[in-house]
C-alpha cells in the first residue's frame, strides 16, 4: 500500500506537471487536476464495493493503473498534435487560402478537448488509484481475519507514508529526469505489484495464463517508452512547429526548443528560441528587441561601469551591455543548465547551431568582467543588499509573468530592493511584455514600479517582428525623467545595429487615451499575483477561451 501510495501520488504530480504545460497555467493546473483526482478517488472507492472478487480485481486494477500511468502523456501529446495539425492537413488537401484555415466551431472544439485531455486521464486514473485501498482492505480481512478498525489503521498509515514518501522521489529525482521515463519508472512499480500479487495468491484467481501474459507485454511497452519515449515527445511536439527543429531539452525548470528557418543560398538561417513552447528570441529580430531593452537605460544613466543584469540567460543582453565597455557585469539567472548551453554551447548543440548561437551572443557569457550567479533573483538580491553594491543600471530581461513563480519578479518588493541597488544617477529598464496583447499587464507593471518610489517611470514600445508590439518601462530614482535625460543626447554614445536616438524617443509616445483606464489597473503586490492574472486573461484571450478583452 505505500509503494502504491506513492506512484498515486506521482500520477498526479506527474499529470499535473504535464497540464501546466501544455496549457501554460502551472498554479491552476495543479490545484485543478489534484481536486479532480481526489473526487474521481472517492468514486473508484464506491465503485470498488461492486467487485466481487477483490484477488482478481486488484490484479486487473494494477494492470489498468500501470497502462494508463505509461501511455496517458504519449496519448494526450498525441491527441494535440493530431488536433493541431488537422486544419493544416485540410486546408493543404483543398487548396484553402491561409486566411480560410478551419480553426473555429468543430475544429476549436476538438482542439479545447486535446488541450484539456490531462484532466480525462486525471480523472481515470484517480478512479482506480480510489479502488485500491478498499480492494486491499477486503483481501487482508480475507486472509488475516483482523479487526477492522486495526486493518484501516495499517493500510492508511502506510498510504500516507507511502505518499510523503513518493512526493520526496519526485521532487529529487523524477523531477529531473525526462517526463515519460518518469511515467515509465512509476507505472513499472505498479506492475511489479501486480506481478508479486500473481506470485503470492496464484490460486486465488482466474485467467491466471492471461494475466501474466498482459503483465509481460506491458512490460515490454513500458521499456520501450522508457527509451523512446522522450524521442516521441520531442516528435510530436516538433509538429507543432513551423520551422524546423534542430534540437530540444529540458532542463530542470523548463523544455528547451531551437528552431532553423532556411532563407536561401545566399542568406544564413533563422534561429528561433523557445521556452516551454513560447518564443523568446528570434536571430532576425532579437537586436531590435535588445536595442530597446539596453540602450535607453544605459544612455540615460550617469555612468556605464557596473551593470546588473537579471534574466537574460542567452547572452544576448549582456552582449549589448558589453558594447558599452563596462568595468563589470553581474548576471543573475535561476537556470544554470541554460546559462552554460549559452556559454558552452558547443558542449550541447549540433556544431553548427553551436557556431551560430556563438556568433549571436558573441561569446558574451565567456567574457572575464562577467559575473554569473545562478540563482532566483528574488533571494540573489538579498545578498548584493547585504554586499552593500550598488549598481549604474539595472537591466530586468525576465519572461512574461505566465507563471505563478515569475509574479513575485514582477512585485512592488522586487522593484523597491532593486531600487535600493541602483545608484542615484541610473536608470532601470524592465521588459514590460505587449502593450497591445496585454495592456493591463503592460499598465500595472508601470503603476507597480510607480509604487515602488521610483521618482519618474515611464513606459515606451514599438514593434519586434517575431513578437508584435511590445514594450518596456525605465525608471530613475533620482533626478531627471528618462526620457528627459534621452532628449538632451546629442546621439548614443554607442551605436546601435537598429536603434536610433529620435526612433526612441518616439517610442515614448502611446495612442490616444491608452492610459485612460490607468486607475483602475491594479498594482502587483507580493502574493496577490495580479501581473500573473492579468497577463493570464490576455493568454487566454489570444487562444479565443476568454468572451471579451477589453484593450
Amino acid at each position: 500500500m505505500a509503494v502504491l501510495a506513492g506512484c498515486g501520488l506521482i500520477y498526479e504530480y506527474l499529470l499535473s506537471h504535464y497540464a501546466g504545460r501544455v496549457l501554460g497555467v502551472m498554479e491552476s493546473a495543479i490545484y485543478t487536476m489534484i481536486g479532480l483526482m481526489i473526487v474521481s478517488m472517492g468514486l473508484g472507492a464506491f465503485a470498488a464495493r461492486k467487485i466481487s472478487c477483490a484477488f482478481n480485481g486488484f490484479v486487473w486494477l494494477e494492470l489498468i493503473i500501470a497502462f494508463l500511468g505509461t501511455t496517458a502523456i504519449i496519448i494526450i501529446a498525441s491527441l494535440i498534435a493530431v488536433t493541431q495539425l488537422l486544419p493544416q492537413i485540410i486546408a493543404d488537401t483543398f487548396s484553402l487560402p491561409p486566411d480560410a484555415l478551419p480553426r473555429g466551431g468543430f475544429f476549436k472544439q476538438l482542439s479545447f478537448l486535446a488541450f484539456n485531455s490531462p484532466y480525462f486521464f486525471g480523472l481515470l486514473l484517480g478512479f482506480f488509484i480510489g479502488m485500491e485501498i478498499p480492494l486491499i482492505a477486503k483481501i487482508r480481512e480475507q486472509i488475516h481475519q483482523k479487526h477492522l478498525a486495526n486493518n484501516l489503521g495499517t493500510i492508511y498509515g502506510a498510504d500516507y507514508i507511502g505518499a510523503g514518501i513518493g512526493a520526496a522521489i519526485w521532487v529529487l529525482f523524477l523531477l529531473t529526469i525526462d517526463i515519460s521515463k518518469a511515467s515509465a519508472l512509476t507505472a513499472a512499480l505498479n506492475l511489479v505489484a501486480g506481478f508479486a500479487f500473481i506470485f503470492f495468491y496464484w490460486h486465488q484467481l482466474n485467467w491466471r495464463k492471461l494475466l501474466v501474459c498482459l503483465h509481460a507485454l506491458l512490460l515490454v511497452a513500458i521499456i520501450i517508452i522508457y527509451q523512446q519515449g522522450n524521442s516521441w515527445l520531442n516528435q510530436l511536439s516538433n509538429l507543432l512547429y513551423l520551422d524546423k527543429v534542430v534540437y530540444t531539452d529540458k532542463t530542470r525548470y523548463q523544455q528547451l526548443t531551437f528552431t532553423e528557418r532556411q532563407m536561401g543560398l545566399e542568406q544564413q538561417p533563422i534561429i528561433n528560441f523557445y521556452l516551454n513552447g513560447r518564443l523568446q528570441f528570434s536571430s532576425s529580430d532579437e537586436h531590435i528587441y535588445h536595442n530597446y531593452l539596453v540602450a535607453p537605460a544605459l544612455a540615460g544613466s550617469a555612468r556605464q561601469q557596473n551593470i546588473l543584469i537579471i534574466g537574460g540567460g542567452d547572452g544576448l543582453a549582456l552582449r549589448d551591455v558589453l558594447a558599452w565597455e563596462p568595468e563589470k557585469v553581474t548576471l543573475i539567472d535561476l537556470d544554470k543548465e541554460l546559462i552554460e548551453l549559452f556559454n558552452h554551447p558547443q558542449e550541447k548543440l549540433p556544431a553548427s547551431l553551436a557556431k551560430k548561437i556563438s556568433r549571436q551572443n558573441q561569446s558574451s557569457l565567456s567574457q572575464g568582467n562577467v559575473e554569473l550567479i545562478y540563482s532566483d533573483a528574488f533571494i540573489a538580491i538579498d545578498e548584493l543588499l547585504k554586499q552593500h553594491k550598488s549598481f549604474d543600471s539595472i537591466i530586468v530581461d525576465l519572461p512574461d509573468p505566465s507563471h505563478p513563480d515569475l509574479n513575485k519578479l514582477y512585485s512592488v518588493n522586487f522593484y523597491a530592493r532593486l531600487k535600493q541597488l541602483l545608484s542615484g544617477d541610473g536608470l532601470i529598464a524592465v521588459q514590460s511584455t505587449s502593450p497591445y496583447h496585454a495592456k493591463d499587464a503592460f499598465i500595472s507593471i508601470g503603476k507597480t514600479m510607480k509604487a515602488a518610489e521610483f521618482a519618474h517611470v515611464q513606459q515606451y514600445h514599438d514593434n519586434v517582428p517575431s513578437f508584435g508590439e511590445w514594450g518596456w518601462t525605465i525608471a530613475a530614482k533620482h533626478g531627471e525623467s528618462p526620457l528627459s535625460r534621452l532628449s538632451n543626447l546629442d546621439d548614443f554614445q554607442v551605436k546601435q545595429q537598429w536603434l536610433t536616438l529620435p526612433m526612441l524617443i518616439g517610442a515614448f509616445e502611446f495612442s490616444e487615451n491608452f492610459y485612460q483606464n490607468k486607475k483602475e489597473i491594479p498594482i502587483n503586490y507580493l502574493g496577490n499575483h495580479t501581473i500573473y492574472q492579468l497577463h493570464q486573461k490576455a493568454w487566454r484571450n489570444q487562444q479565443g477561451l476568454e468572451n471579451s478583452y477589453a484593450q
